[in-house]
């Protein structure tokens, strides 16, 4: 396909499919399911779920109704669908080395057939996120700009986008109490505001508590999923500090567990746009203030860094670097989407801001991580527009603009030197990650680095 940016896996596609044909042909065919992802129906897409036979087959079910958006009484299953999800969680490649894959788990996608076959994978997630790469390739063409992140309404309807990867705070920050939830991952922007893709949410669970993330905490009863949640044996009730399975541990939940949500999943053209990040490194502030140029620098930068437990082999933060807060779902080239984004920006004139939900005090392992508190009242400071009022200092290097008081944030980790005890090794980090965004950002510059001057380490 001459319009995408990585190149499709197409494993022996048809023998696959074929293969999952037989079989279905002798054990049958557990579930057969059709949902829509993205609710306008001008470019609404229908999408069919097979899925084979065996242990997890209730769950996968069970994963897709609660995530994406469910037929009504008025839509028929003779629809002619856009795509189609074979799932043979049972089935591996045991010639995965001879086809260039990483394992024997594989997931694959045939854009011109329209159908992805999902083989030895037990994660609900690659469902959602494989359709969430097709509606990335689908909506640019209709001049849409497809987005990961979370998205809420005040009460004024003022609308907020969140953009961040995994770990970053995309579904706890956008689950507002103060606010109504719109969607807590994916989304499209077009020329009337702003959408959910999806009918469910899919949060982790990672040391969650009713304390600090109540809105997340009781959307978890009948109806939702836990994934890869350690539960114990006797009483059956979950803990979510035991992460000896995976720090990873998820629930799926329809979004109307979720009380102060917006019913219809949508709102106007953005008034804010953040980007998260969890800084490992301890050397961004908890808030800055981006320019336009700023926030198309953050855009494609996408930083944030992985620590311990998110991926295995990992000891120390490693940097992480995603075009636009989610390469990995991207069937365009980058540069694509932060066109569209440029666009809107120009035209609809969001507010933009750089929130870092990582570590103060020093790097992980030896600072701590930002309070949701903190976090929570730089995004009241946001919102009631407070912000404004406030004196900037201008970062010397990364060019952003950094208050230097909100109310109810400590004023001590808004300068993130001052929370380390060792200033001069926050110095030596502090040039360490401005050159591994400059690195980056050259990657994406086209061979004219200067385009991006002013508007971050070049």
């Amino acid at each position: 396909m001459k319009y995408t940016y990585w190149m499709v896996f197409v494993v022996l596609i048809k023998n696959r499919v074929a293969m999952f044909a037989l079989s279905q042909k002798k054990h049958g065919i557990s579930f057969f399911f059709f949902f829509f992802c993205e609710w306008k129906c001008i470019i609404s897409k229908v999408v069919t779920l097979l899925v084979e036979r065996g242990l997890t087959e209730q769950t996968h079910h069970h994963f897709v109704k609660n995530m994406f958006i469910r037929p009504n009484d008025s839509d028929t299953t003779d629809k002619k669908p856009d795509f189609t999800v074979f799932n043979c969680w049972n089935m591996v490649d045991e010639d995965w080395k001879k086809h260039g894959l990483n394992s024997e788990v594989f997931v694959t996608f045939n854009l011109e057939k329209k159908i992805a076959l999902i083989g030895g994978a037990w994660y609900g997630g690659e469902m959602k996120k494989g359709i969430f790469s097709m509606m990335h390739y689908w909506l640019p063409m209709e001049h849409c700009l497809s987005m990961h992140c979370s998205a809420n309404i005040g009460e004024k309807g003022d609308t907020c986008l969140f953009f961040g990867l995994s770990g970053t705070g995309k579904t706890t920050l956008s689950t507002d109490p103060k606010r109504r939830l719109i969607g807590d991952d994916e989304h499209g922007w077009d020329d009337e505001g702003i959408f959910n893709f999806e009918g469910g949410c899919y949060a982790k669970t990672s040391k969650l508590s009713r304390s600090t993330e109540p809105e997340i905490y009781d959307a978890i009863r009948f109806n939702s999923l836990l994934e890869n949640v350690w539960v114990d044996p006797l009483t059956r009730d979950p803990d979510y500090f035991n992460l000896s399975i995976t720090e990873n541990g998820r629930v799926s939940y329809p979004i109307e567990h979720i009380q102060n949500r917006e019913p219809s999943l949508s709102g106007n053209h953005p008034n804010y746009i953040i980007f998260l990040c969890a800084d490992a490194f301890g050397v961004l502030p908890p808030i800055a203030k981006l320019s336009p140029g700023q926030a198309m620098y953050h855009f494609v930068s996408g930083y944030t860094a992985k620590v311990a437990g998110t991926e295995r082999g990992i000891k120390e933060p490693v940097p992480n670097f995603s075009s636009c807060y989610g390469a990995a779902f991207l069937t365009l080239h980058p540069l694509e989407y932060a066109k569209l984004l440029k666009e809107k920006l120009e035209k609809h004139k969001a507010d933009c801001y750089l929130v870092n939900t990582g570590w103060t005090g020093g790097p992980y392992g030896v600072g701590q991580r930002m309070g949701i508190k903190d976090t929570r009242a730089c995004l009241d400071a946001i919102f009631d527009g407070s912000i404004k009022k406030s004196k900037f200092r201008k970062d010397d290097t990364f060019l952003f603009e950094v208050p230097e008081s909100l109310s109810g944030v400590d004023p001590k980790i808004l300068n993130p030197k001052n929370t380390w005890t060792d200033k001069e090794k926050y110095d030596q980090e502090y040039k360490k990650l401005a050159k591994r965004f400059a690195d980056n950002i050259a990657l994406y510059a086209q061979g004219n680095v200067n385009q991006y001057k002013g508007c971050g380490p070049i």
